[in-house]
């Protein structure tokens, strides 16, 4: 493959750092802008060999950070052992017009969506040194080849580290043109190499954003009004402030009420201390029956938009020898992060600090501009590794209430910490959801015609409308999708939505809409076969006739599970598969359950296409992550509504997988090649449905709501 790079897009290498050389390229967003030349920089090279590369995404524990340096290394041709990552700052690339492009770090697109880039970027790098070494040795520099940061002549076998030569190589001008290398030519790519944040997560030494302390800090305790929608009317702050630490009570919003004491904990005790009057508003009133209501009323509704749809499904279905027809329903939803939501802002002489843990740093500079009051270019945000995101620190509410405060105490550095029970109280959840779904077969057992009818919660029309399409939330359909949806085979097929909002904020939720579809169409697709007497795989397999990716994927698992071979007397198998965010991924999972209903998983295999994969290692460790996630929300998390407000305020009523029941799980990875998929989010939405239908075959009992303890059913 031949990339264009222009030099106007290639940064100037004259910001050489200590003798070494500076590396930066352009992004495809970048490309039409007349000052791309004042591109940022991306990477240097230091005269002792260590390559420093800036990483624009955010790290929350799903390797990106690491990813991203593999690629950029891999084609300088870097010794690994010399390689560092820093984030790129949110101020410094608003300085260079964005040259790093979205900074958005969400729907598994960490390393998919900036491949390309960076890969382009540590090509020229690589050719620039390689010529400043012909230079010095006067030879030409076809002769001479790179590897673990030397350059070699290899003809006279002389050799030249990158620190020797990085001065040169900053003077010479960037190539017009490089060539990435092709997969047979990857040396780290593909490698499970040791990842870069590891070492200092374990000595103590990484810094989170809850754990930042400056000089003259005070800490803020925050509560909102617990029903959504609702006011602040009114608190007394005189009865608090003779309390231990405490220095100010200040209104955030019109909603919150925050507590700045000396220490964190003095604020939250004044806090729960303080007399305050909410006005609940109309949504007081609300309970989850009436929400579970509402959505029903989606399901047999005539509003709903199509996600797609091929043949005459109603015709087909009509005349179909035999009809099956199942309601599925799923709850809201928490992040549940370990690092609770937080921020420190400080607010001076016009101009913002921040220190944060965001999954979007571009979004965190604007959110404290806006609260500041003050330009974007008087704003600078520290990022931090992300203790927990899954979707819930894309959205910036801590930043802006922290500004907020710091604005009305200028000067001083403030710490806001949400408590668990605020941040379990006022997340945006994962949507409610419901589907009714409907086959027909024909005499022979055939599929003739599938319907799904979604009634859920628009993410969209919460917080994108600019997404909707013609009224249509076409997020709702993940893995529902043409590019996404296994059963093609389906001769007549209709997929569609009618969103039913209500007063629950709701945001994106760790593989998102795929998590609820794919329940959905895989414990109906096991029931459609057992209705026509065919085995579940075999069955999927014909399905998916006109998938063969999909197909590939699902035929790995089986094969590694040993579909159809003998089990311990208790076990029994149950599979499912999927596709999202870019990727195709299948499981097999292997359960007893006994006569009190105590569920043991023993074992699950997980099969993941993402085309290339660039660290096996943590392809394994986000499939087994994500696992704990799906199971947690299949066994025992949901949030429910009482009068307007959430009931699960911390883990003793919004519980979550331990780990004594963590099943073992076998990654298997059928890498087809040529596209870049997702990793963190899609092999999350198997894990549940391939339970679920081996519960089924344990117990012959149907379970179509979640989570498991409405029916009776635990951890073993």
């Amino acid at each position: 493959m031949t990339q264009q790079l222009s030099r106007r897009f290639f940064l100037s290498a004259s910001a050489a750092i200590g003798g070494g050389l500076s590396l930066g390229w352009s992004l495809p967003s970048a490309q039409a802008a007349e000052t791309a030349a004042e591109l940022g920089i991306w990477a240097t090279i230091a005269p002792d060999d260590t390559v420093t590369i800036r990483i624009a995404r955010s790290e929350m524990g799903q390797g990106t950070l690491t990813g991203l340096a593999q690629l950029v290394a891999d084609e300088l041709d870097a010794d690994w052992r010399f390689v560092k990552a820093e984030y790129v700052s949110p101020e410094a690339n608003l300085a260079n017009k964005r040259a790093w492009g979205d900074m958005s770090t969400g729907g598994s697109r960490g390393i998919r969506a900036s491949v390309e880039y960076v890969r382009k970027g540590g090509a020229v790098g690589r050719a620039m040194l390689i010529q400043a070494a012909a230079a010095k040795w006067g030879v030409p520099a076809t002769e001479c080849t790179t590897g673990l940061s030397v350059v070699a002549h290899t003809p006279t076998g002389r050799r030249l580290r990158y620190g020797e030569i990085a001065a040169d190589a900053a003077k010479l001008p960037p190539p017009a043109d490089v060539k990435v290398k092709t997969p047979a030519e990857w040396k780290l790519i593909g490698r499970g190499v040791k990842r870069l944040d590891t070492a200092e997560k374990l000595s103590g030494k990484l810094v989170y954003a809850i754990d930042v302390q400056l000089p003259d800090m005070l800490n803020a305790a925050i509560t909102a009004c617990p029903v959504f929608g609702g006011k602040l009317k009114s608190f007394d702050a005189a009865k608090i402030q003779s309390m231990p630490g405490v220095r100010h009570v200040v209104a955030v919003d019109d909603n919150a009420v925050a507590v700045v004491a000396d220490k964190w904990y003095q604020a939250k005790m004044a806090l729960a201390a303080l007399p305050i009057v909410w006005d609940e508003g109309p949504n007081a009133s609300i309970d989850s029956k009436q929400i579970a209501a509402h959505v029903a009323t989606g399901l047999d509704a005539k509003d709903a938009g199509i996600g797609q749809q091929h043949g005459d499904f109603d015709a087909a279905f009509a005349s179909a020898a035999k009809k099956i027809e199942a309601v599925y329903s799923s709850p809201f939803q928490h992040h549940a992060t370990l690092e609770p939501m937080n921020c420190t802002a400080k607010f001076a002489d016009g101009k913002v600090e921040v220190w944060v843990s965001s999954q979007n740093g571009d979004a965190s500079l604007a959110a404290a501009a806006e609260a500041g009051g003050v330009k974007l270019a008087d704003v600078k945000v520290h990022k931090h590794h992300l203790g927990g995101g899954f979707g819930r620190r894309g959205q910036q509410d801590p930043v802006k209430q922290a500004v907020q405060i710091a604005k009305q105490i200028p000067g001083k550095p403030i710490k806001l910490i949400w408590s668990r029970e605020e941040d379990m109280a006022h997340g945006f959840y994962r949507p409610i959801a419901q589907a009714k779904m409907r086959a027909g077969l024909d005499a022979a057992g055939n599929v003739v015609a599938l319907h799904g009818r979604l009634a859920a919660q628009s993410i969209a029309a919460y917080l994108a409308p600019a997404r909707m399409v013609n009224g249509v939330d076409m997020i709702a359909f993940q893995g529902w999708t043409e590019e996404e949806f296994g059963y093609m085979a389906i001769p007549n097929l209709r997929l569609d939505d009618a969103i039913r909002n209500t007063h629950v904020p709701v945001g994106f939720w760790r593989g998102v809409n795929t998590n609820q579809n794919a329940v959905f169409m895989e414990c109906f697709i096991d029931e459609v076969a057992l209705a026509a007497g065919k085995d579940p795989v075999e069955f999927r397999r014909t399905l998916m006739a006109k998938n063969p990716r999909h197909l590939a994927v699902l035929n790995a698992v089986v094969e590694r599970a040993g579909w159809g071979t003998p089990l311990p007397k208790g076990v029994f198998r149950g599979v499912a598969q999927n596709a999202g965010f870019g990727s195709y991924v299948a499981a097999v999972a292997e359960v007893s359950v006994t006569a009190k209903g105590e569920v043991t998983i023993h074992r699950i295999v997980a099969g993941t296409d993402c085309g290339y994969a660039v660290n096996p290692d943590q392809i394994a460790a986000q499939v087994e992550g994500s696992f704990v996630y799906g199971l947690s929300a299949m066994f025992s998390s949901e949030i429910t509504i009482d009068k307007g407000r959430v009931v699960e305020t911390n883990f003793d009523t919004y519980p979550v997988m331990k780990l004594a029941q963590m099943p073992k799980v076998e990654t298997v990875l059928v890498p087809s090649g040529g596209f870049w998929g997702g990793v963190g989010e899609p092999t999350i939405a198997v894990a549940p449905p391939a339970v679920l239908n081996a519960i089924f075959a344990a117990t012959g009992k149907r379970v179509r709501s979640l989570p498991l303890t409405h029916h009776d059913l635990s951890h073993a």
